[in-house]
């Protein structure tokens, strides 16, 4: 597997399933890793912001990682997100994750806090450079407060070999020319958006870590090709379709809303570890409607 190739196509940042009592489900997190690798899927994104790592004890991160790694047996790369609330365990956090057997890092800023581009730029490169993996930096400044500029990207990217992607959630497509324009194919680009897809497919991205693949990844997979294969043109048709479904990613309660998607189609449960709590009343009713439509009227792949 060449680096350049586990940074393309549809890699899901998959959810944490959890039981009942609030403990991971490993025996479900295991099989829906292989569900999603036999639809199509190219690689699997634990511990970011839709795997409620922030919610996760350091143990139990370490615990999935070595779940997945177990689980897809080399089939496809383990690339997991590395953040914390402090640069330290973020540091142990990524050699656990090369110990593990994992084949690169998706790098977070810490949680919580949010700084200038000193502390923020000291941050990744204690992270980058605590191993030898290939690294994808996650920029999501609606999220975590943080933006990473093109700038700073090119500057990581010159400064360290092993920057090799960029998953780019910032809302505005206009970053990725901004990206290509400065380091045009030393990097990778991959959306971090779900309903920003065709768009960014259309700006150069090579890959998507998606979320709503979690409960669609036959129509994830599709829509990406015919994004990649095709332009927007040919992706139109499936596109509309996936849209309003796709849209849940981009607010507060998209743990809830994406878990409830996954329960609906059979994929999954929509226990999520507090202080997240499954949506009710008025959002709860604006969801069902549009999984349902999406479920009466889903396409024939």
């Amino acid at each position: 597997m060449s680096n350049a190739s586990i940074w393309r196509g549809v890699i899901p940042a998959i959810t944490t399933p959890f039981t009942a009592d609030g403990q991971v489900d490993h025996a479900f997190l295991a099989r829906h890793a292989n569900q999603l690798i036999d639809a199509g899927c190219t690689g699997i994104v634990p511990l970011g912001s839709l795997g409620e790592a922030a919610t996760l004890s350091f143990e139990e991160k370490v615990a999935i990682i070595r779940t997945l790694v177990q689980a897809l047996n080399g089939r496809a790369p383990v690339i997991p997100g590395i953040a914390a609330l402090s640069t330290d365990e973020a540091v142990r956090l990524a050699r656990e994750a090369k110990t593990l057997g994992c084949s690169g890092l998706m790098v977070l800023p810490p949680y919580v806090y949010s700084t200038d581009w000193r502390e923020m730029g000291a941050h990744l490169r204690a992270v980058i450079t605590a191993t030898d993996l290939p690294c994808m930096l996650y920029n999501n400044p609606v999220a975590y407060k943080t933006d990473f500029t093109p700038e700073q990207i090119a500057e990581l990217a010159h400064a360290y070999p092993n920057v090799q992607a960029v998953k780019e959630s910032s809302g505005d497509v206009r970053r990725f020319a901004g990206i290509r324009a400065l380091l045009g194919d030393r990097v990778e680009l991959l959306v971090g958006m779900d309903d920003a897809i065709v768009e960014g497919v259309a700006m150069g991205a090579r890959g998507w870590i998606a979320g709503l693949v979690n409960a669609y990844p036959k129509e994830s997979v599709k829509l990406f090709e015919l994004a990649r294969d095709g332009g927007a043109d040919a992706a139109l048709e499936l596109y509309r379709w996936f849209l309003p479904l796709l849209r849940l990613d981009t607010v507060p309660t998209f743990v809830q809303l994406i878990k409830l998607v996954q329960a609906k189609v059979g994929l999954g449960s929509e226990q999520v570890r507090a202080p997240r709590l499954a949506v009710v009343g008025a959002e709860r009713e604006a969801a069902l409607r549009v999984i349902d439509h999406a479920i009466a009227h889903a396409p024939k792949l």
